[in-house]
């Protein structure tokens, strides 16, 4: 595996404090060398101008950002805007997602957005920038919570891909056998682009827990029970997650998966430690 499939997320921190510690993380993970950076984009745009800041913090050290831009609620003037911002900071990467609702608001509340999905966001970003974008979706092997079924979720997938997308993004999983039978899938319905698998580091089981929960991952049985065990030893918990995530990379790579993208939660051991695993110097 080299730099050119290996990717890093991070969130746009809220605080001056948050954003020097995001600064030393990303100082430490850009010695892995990543192909690039993910930003996140709260839920209704609740962190748009932080994860603008971060971003182009991000490209002012050379490195390349690709900030997430969820369409839900949102005009296509105001998507227009962002996506100028983006030119004028030579930023070439996107990740364009459907969005969540903040807490506490229901469709209802953003039914004046002018975008439903994200294959209608792609479509924009193709008409209004052509190919100046590098567009990756989000792709889900155990299926998003909200799909009606798996066969449903994947239409919506390939639509996605059809709209314009370059590569596709999973969300986390610990299951490869859920990944490599999407990606079969998704080959037989005509989808040919990469699908990145996306990677969750175990570092503490009770977040993990709670992650898992709104995003619809399974988290195996044996697994599960395994952390549960270790109760309040954190360094138990690591050891353990270490090596379940290393043998899932190490699997999911042997198999042809493209790439692996690290969703850090803005800390640098575990990525590094597992990129060290796979990598060793």
């Amino acid at each position: 595996m080299t730099d050119q499939n290996f990717s890093i997320e991070f969130f746009p921190p809220k605080t001056p404090e948050g954003v020097a510690k995001l600064r030393t993380t990303r100082q430490a993970l850009a010695a892995l060398k990543p192909r690039y950076f993910s930003v996140t984009f709260g839920a209704g745009g609740s962190t748009q101008q932080g994860t603008l800041d971060t971003a182009i913090d991000i490209r002012r050290d050379g490195l390349e950002a690709a900030p997430h831009l969820s369409c839900l609620g949102s005009s296509r003037e105001s998507v227009r805007a962002i996506l100028a911002q983006y030119q004028a900071q030579d930023i070439r990467r996107l990740v364009a997602l459907r969005g969540d609702l903040p807490s506490g608001y229901g469709a209802v509340d953003f039914a004046s957005g002018e975008f439903r999905y994200a294959n209608e966001l792609v479509e924009f970003i193709r008409a209004e920038t052509g190919d100046w974008f590098h567009v990756e979706v989000a792709a889900y092997p155990e299926m998003h919570p909200q799909a009606k079924s798996p066969q449903d979720d994947l239409q919506h997938f390939v639509g996605k891909v059809k709209a314009g997308a370059d590569a596709a993004i999973t969300q986390y999983f610990y299951n490869a056998d859920a990944y490599f039978r999407f990606v079969d899938e998704a080959r037989r319905a005509g989808v040919d682009v990469p699908i990145v698998a996306g990677i969750m580091p175990i570092t503490n089981y009770t977040q993990l827990l709670r992650f898992s929960e709104m995003c619809g991952a399974e988290i195996p049985r044996w697994v599960r029970l395994k952390l549960a065990s270790f109760g309040d030893d954190a360094v138990s918990i690591r050891a353990f997650g270490l090596d379940v995530v290393t043998s899932l990379c190490e699997r999911l790579l042997a198999g042809g998966a493209p790439g692996l993208h690290f969703y850090t939660l803005n800390q640098a051991a575990a990525t590094t430690a597992i990129w060290q695993r796979l990598i060793p110097a």
